[in-house]
C-alpha cells in the first residue's frame, strides 16, 4: 500500500455493511461494483475463480465472498437485505454463474479472479482483499495496475498521441497513465470526476471509453498534504500545538479527504448512530438460521440484571455491547467494520458500551471513535487488518489497541496516555491466531472480541495510572506485523489449523454444510 494513504473513514472505521467478513463480503462487494461499472452493467456470464493455494478456497462461501460479489454485480447497496439471495436474483436476470477452483498462481492469499462476458466483449479482473474491506485491483485483462477505488477512473482506448497532454490540462484530472494492451494503447485517467466523450473535442480518435466510480467513502487527490503518516511524525507535529488525539484525527482526515473537519466529525457521528442501533438490535435479540451460535446478548443482559455472576463493572457493560454487535454480524444484520467485520465488536462495543454506562453524550462517543480511528490509520499504513496475512492479532488485536486509545479519550486522558494505552494493548496481542471453526466468523471470534475488550480496558487504566509502555507505538505496530507474517498459513484464517481442525469443529462444519444444501 505504498501508494495509498489510509483514511479513518475508508480503512479504520468502516465500511458500513452486513456480516460476516469484511475481507470477504465487503471486499468482494467492491470488486463486483467495479466489475459492473467496467462492463456498464451489461454481462450475461459470470465466472469467479479462487486459487486452491489461497485462503478464499475454503471460506468463499461460508464467509460471504460469493454473495458480496453478486450483490456488487447487481448494483445494490452493501446493506441491502436481499444480499443472502443475491445469486438467485442474478441468475433470475438471465446471467449464467460459475464458481471454480483454479490454480492460476495467485501470489496473495485473498485473490479474486472475476471474468464477466456478454455477446460483444469480456473482461477479466484480478483483485486482492487487503483487510477491512479495502481492495486493490492489480490487473484488468492484460493491463497491470494498482487501483483502490478512491478516484473516478476512466480508461480510454486511443492511438491519438495528443490526447494524453490534453487530459493533463483538465483541472479535475489528477494523473494520466499510458498502458499498452493487446487491443492497443490505453490511457488510464484518475480524477475528481468522470470523463466522457462529451468532455473531449470530437477531433480525438477514441475507440472505447470506460468509467469506474469511486467505491470508498473518502476520495483521494494528488494535491492532498497530510500533516503526518506515522505516530512519530504526529508527535513531532503536535509538539507545540498540544492537541488531543481526536483533534489530530480531524486534521488528518480533513487533509486526507479534502473535506472540512466539521464534515469529518458529522460522518463519524453517523457511524456512531449506526453502531448504537446495531448494539440495541443485538441486545433485543437476533434471528438467523445459518449460524453456529444462537443470540447470546439477551441472555447476558439478563444475567447482569440478576447479579448471577461476577460483578466486573464496566467490563460487563463492554461484554454486552461486544456480544450484541457480534450477534448482529452473525445474523447478517447491519454493522460497521471497525476495523473489520470479524473484530466488529472489540472497538465499538468497548468504547460505546462504556460510554453509555457512564452516561456520556454523543459528542464524547464521536471523539473516542475518532481517536481510535487515527490509531487504526497507523496500523493500516505499517501493518494490516487482514487475518489472512497477520492472524487475529491483525483484527481483534488491532481493534483492542484502537479501543484503548478511545477509552483514554472518553476518560479525559492526555494525548501521550492515548498512545501509551494503544502501544500496551497491541503488545499484549502478539501471536493471536485466526482459526475459525467451520469456516464461520463466530467461534472463537466472539470470545476473542470479548477478551480484547478486557485487554483494552486494562491498557487504558494502566496508561492513566502512568505505566510505562516502553516501546513506541510505531515500533510495536511494525513488530506486530512481522509476528503476524511469521505465523504458519494454517493459523491465518484458512480454517486449516487450531480449533478449526478439531474433530468437533470438523463435525460441526459437515453439519452446517448439510443444513445449507
Amino acid at each position: 500500500m505504498d501508494n495509498y494513504f489510509p483514511s479513518i473513514l475508508n480503512d479504520a472505521i468502516g465500511p458500513v455493511m452486513r456480516g460476516a467478513s469484511s475481507s470477504h463480503v465487503a471486499a468482494a462487494y467492491r470488486i463486483g461494483r467495479l466489475g459492473r461499472d467496467y462492463m456498464n452493467g451489461e454481462f450475461t456470464r459470470v465466472l469467479i475463480e479462487y486459487d486452491p493455494n489461497g485462503s478464499l478456497e475454503p471460506t468463499h462461501d461460508s464467509q460471504g465472498s460469493d454473495m458480496g460479489l453478486f450483490t456488487g454485480l447487481l448494483g445494490w447497496e452493501i446493506t441491502d437485505d436481499r444480499m443472502v439471495d443475491a445469486q438467485q436474483h442474478l441468475e433470475a436476470k438471465g446471467t449464467d454463474v460459475e464458481i471454480a477452483i483454479t490454480d492460476y498462481g495467485a501470489t496473495h492469499p485473498n485473490t479474486y479472479k472475476l471474468t464477466l462476458t456478454n455477446d460483444s466483449e469480456s473482461c477479466c479482473i484480478i483483485a486482492i482483499s487487503i483487510g477491512g474491506g479495502i481492495i486493490e485491483i492489480i490487473a484488468i485483462d492484460d493491463i497491470k495496475l494498482s487501483l483502490y477505488g478512491d478516484y473516478h477512473e476512466t480508461f480510454i482506448w486511443t492511438e491519438d498521441t495528443s490526447l494524453h497532454q490534453q487530459l493533463n490540462n483538465l483541472s479535475f484530472v489528477d494523473t494520466v497513465e499510458e498502458h499498452q494492451g493487446l487491443q492497443g494503447k490505453v490511457l488510464r485517467i484518475k480524477g475528481q470526476q468522470a470523463l466522457s466523450e462529451q468532455n473531449l473535442p470530437a477531433k480525438y480518435q477514441i475507440k472505447a471509453i470506460k468509467n469506474l466510480a469511486p467505491i470508498l467513502p473518502v476520495g483521494s487527490s494528488t494535491q492532498m498534504k497530510l500533516p503526518f503518516t506515522t505516530s512519530e511524525e504526529m508527535i513531532s507535529d503536535n509538539k507545540d500545538k498540544n492537541l488531543s488525539l481526536w483533534e489530530l484525527a480531524l486534521k488528518y482526515e480533513s487533509a486526507r479527504g479534502n473535506i472540512s473537519e466539521t464534515e469529518v466529525f458529522e460522518k463519524m457521528r453517523d457511524i456512531v448512530r449506526i453502531l448504537e442501533k446495531s448494539i440495541a438490535d443485538g441486545i433485543e435479540g437476533t434471528q438467523y438460521m445459518d449460524r453456529i451460535y444462537p443470540a447470546q446478548a439477551p441472555a447476558f443482559k439478563q444475567k447482569i440484571a440478576g447479579n448471577s455472576f461476577l460483578n466486573m463493572g464496566l467490563y460487563n457493560d463492554a461484554i454486552l455491547s461486544v456480544t450484541a454487535l457480534m450477534d448482529v454480524k452473525s445474523s447478517m444484520g447491519v454493522i460497521v467494520a471497525a476495523p473489520t467485520a470479524g473484530s466488529c465488536g472489540t472497538l465499538p462495543g468497548t468504547c460505546l458500551g462504556v460510554a453509555t454506562a457512564l452516561n456520556m453524550d454523543e459528542d464524547q462517543k464521536v471523539k473516542a471513535m475518532l481517536a481510535a480511528g487515527l490509531i487504526g490509520v497507523f496500523i493500516a499504513r505499517m501493518a494490516t487488518f487482514s487475518a489472512e496475512i497477520g492472524g487475529c492479532q491483525a483484527e481483534t488485536g488491532s481493534g483492542s489497541g484502537m479501543a484503548a486509545a478511545g477509552l483514554v479519550t472518553l476518560l479525559g486522558g492526555s494525548f501521550d496516555q492515548c498512545l501509551s494505552a494503544a502501544s500496551m494493548a497491541l503488545q499484549n496481542t502478539f501471536g493471536l491466531i485466526c482459526d475459525p471453526v467451520a469456516n464461520r466468523v463466530e467461534a472463537p471470534c466472539l470470545g476473542k472480541n470479548v477478551m480484547m475488550a478486557g485487554n483494552a480496558l486494562s491498557a487504558a487504566n494502566m496508561a492513566m495510572a502512568g505505566f510505562d509502555h516502553l516501546i513506541p507505538l510505531d515500533e510495536v505496530i511494525i513488530a506486530m506485523h512481522k509476528v503476524g507474517q511469521s505465523l504458519p498459513c494454517e493459523l491465518r484464517c484458512t480454517g486449516k489449523g487450531g480449533l478449526a481442525m478439531t474433530p468437533t469443529a470438523k463435525a460441526l462444519e459437515r453439519k452446517l454444510e448439510r443444513n445449507v444444501n
